[in-house]
């Protein structure tokens, strides 16, 4: 028997359709992946499988639990079965973490409440699924004090916790690196063993060929392709499914880089940050002139982000000196979060919020209208809440308001982790294009070496493993002189 069914799941906004109708199967012991762009209705699938989808959204619908039979139109009768029957790993870790309980504490709760165990057989085995995702010594930190990537793996314990049979994992790997990418890969095929399952849903090429399975391409809200993940991955059919794997970094053909000719902007000497008394790196020295893009990359919790907030005055460093140029207007030092999410006011429109950030700025500006063409997004998200979108479509939003505000340095951390190969690229170019052609310098923070090595014109490395690369804007112009001791 069939661990899940789904038949002819539809979800609409009024009188627009969102999702197309869409039916699939999780059997026991078969991972299934659905791979798509961002946008796609792959995370508003999840939510109708879960009864998650926003009040203003309607599914319609069957699902099959086993011998229960649910209308995907009646949301409230799943509630019993979260976290027991069906879990969720959710796309933004921020929004599934308690800002006020310390990880150990969350993880060991769902033990409690959903597994039955004492407090401190609870606590046990919440700090045994922090070991094996690499969190050792986490445990006693607050969701505020973690990366991006550990935040994203403290998620995936808590959700683990409950032992539910079925998992759905929207997006579990966005911002890990490479490593990181294949323990959470190894531990959702280990959890499920022989007779759970798990539906994996990424945009992450990577991923979905480590995970295997079954395969279900989606665009637009319609399945285009599908079929086993090998078969799939060897010999794609569908044009959008072959545009999508050539997209990859890996696909990227290198930025040719020009000679700089403006004034340092940024830059950093003997700079060591440390977080709750580790150091994280020291002896760093660097500049970033105006237009250049210094790429940023290394293992989760290596210090990408603390660096960023070291530059932009956020942290005070343990040691060393940051510079910036003087004549910059109030709003020139900008921050990408890595989880927009978090940046965004959660009761408040994106169309509002937009408005009210433009009416800080004075001066001519980009137009929305214009910038949301280029970004790829549709210009009636402006009136739905940040919870309403897609994460992918968030993170652009994100970009978007940035470059509204015209900035003279942007630390963009992760900016491209929740959006596929083919939207990454084309964001990735605007980016890169806006920061030549306004002489903004860039620190451009990816897990993706390959993103980082074909975009940058230098080339830090955080990887206490590997020593640090350089590279130049121009032959004999460097973009940044930096050591890592």
């Amino acid at each position: 028997m069939s661990l899940l069914k789904a038949e002819d799941i539809t979800v609409r906004d009024g009188g627009t359709t969102l999702l197309a109708p869409l039916s699939l199967s999780l059997e026991p012991g078969e991972p299934l992946v659905v791979l798509g762009e961002t946008g796609s209705g792959k995370s508003l699938m999840a939510q109708a499988l879960m009864g998650t989808l926003p009040p203003e959204l309607q599914a319609t619908g069957h699902v099959a639990l086993g011998n229960r039979e649910l209308n995907a139109g009646d949301p409230d009768r799943f509630r019993g079965l979260w976290g027991r029957e069906i879990g969720v790993l959710p796309q933004e870790p921020w929004l599934s973490l308690d800002p006020l309980m310390r990880v150990d504490r969350q993880v060991a709760e769902a033990h409690a409440l959903v597994r039955g165990l004492s407090r401190r057989d609870a606590l046990a085995r919440a700090s045994v699924d922090l070991d094996a995702l690499g969190l050792s010594g986490a445990g006693a930190s607050y969701p505020h004090q973690l990366s991006g990537g550990m935040a994203q793996r403290v998620a995936i314990a808590a959700a683990r916790a409950g032992g539910a049979r079925i998992v759905i994992a929207d997006e579990p790997t966005k911002g890990l690196d490479a490593a990181r990418r294949d323990d959470v890969a190894n531990l959702l095929l280990t959890e499920m063993g022989e007779t759970g399952g798990i539906l994996v849903i990424t945009h992450d090429l990577a991923l979905a060929r480590r995970i295997g399975g079954r395969l279900i391409v989606l665009r637009a809200g319609a399945v285009v392709e599908r079929g086993t993940t090998r078969e799939i991955f060897a010999a794609p059919r569908a044009a959008y499914t072959k545009e999508l794997f050539a997209a990859d970094p890996e696909n990227w053909t290198p930025r040719r880089q020009r000679a700089a000719t403006g004034a340092t902007v940024i830059g950093a000497k003997d700079l060591s940050v440390a977080r709750a008394g580790r150091t994280l790196f020291s002896g760093l020295s660097f500049e970033i002139l105006a237009g250049g893009i210094l790429g940023v990359t290394g293992p989760s919790g290596c210090g990408k982000s603390s660096l960023g907030d070291a530059l932009l005055g956020l942290v005070a460093p343990a040691q060393g000196t940051v510079a910036r140029t003087p004549e910059a207007h109030p709003f020139a030092f900008q921050k990408l979060y890595q989880d927009p999410v978090a940046a965004f006011p959660r009761k408040r429109s994106l169309g509002k919020t937009l408005q009210d950030m433009q009416g800080l700025i004075k001066g001519q500006q980009p137009k929305i209208e214009t910038l949301l063409d280029a970004l790829g997004l549709d210009p009636r998200l402006l009136a739905r809440r940040p919870g309403a979108v897609s994460g992918g479509e968030l993170q652009r939003f994100a970009l978007l308001r940035i470059l509204l505000r015209q900035p003279r340095f942007v630390f963009a951390d992760e900016p491209t982790s929740r959006l596929d190969p083919i939207t990454q690229a084309k964001v990735i170019e605007l980016f890169v294009r806006t920061a030549v052609q306004d002489n903004v310098a860039l620190m451009l923070v990816s897990h993706d070496p390959a993103l980082i090595r074909n975009t940058g014109d230098a080339v830090l490395s955080l990887d206490p493993a590997s020593p640090p690369v350089g590279g130049e804007l121009a032959e004999t112009t460097p973009a940044a002189s930096f050591g890592v001791s």
